[in-house]
């Protein structure tokens, strides 16, 4: 699995929809539905920023690092 990406959780805690998310961070709704859903395979740290701003949290609160070899026991 690699990345994960938390970014729903996150949205969820702080009730907000992921079109306020994107016309705060100046994303698309479409590039911010493509990363909440874990489907990007990069971010720019610019959008990062914007983004913990936004939601007043850390990158480490969006982003986690799980392990491949501890998902093939599930």
């Amino acid at each position: 699995m690699g990345i994960v990406v938390n970014l729903d959780e996150v949205m969820a805690k702080r009730k907000i929809s992921l079109g306020e998310l994107s016309s705060k961070v100046n994303v698309t709704p479409a590039n911010m539905s493509i990363l909440k859903t874990g489907k990007a395979k990069a971010i720019r740290f610019s959008t990062l920023e914007a983004i913990c701003k936004a939601l007043n949290c850390q990158p480490g609160d969006i982003l986690e690092y799980e392990n491949e070899e501890n998902t093939d026991n599930k």
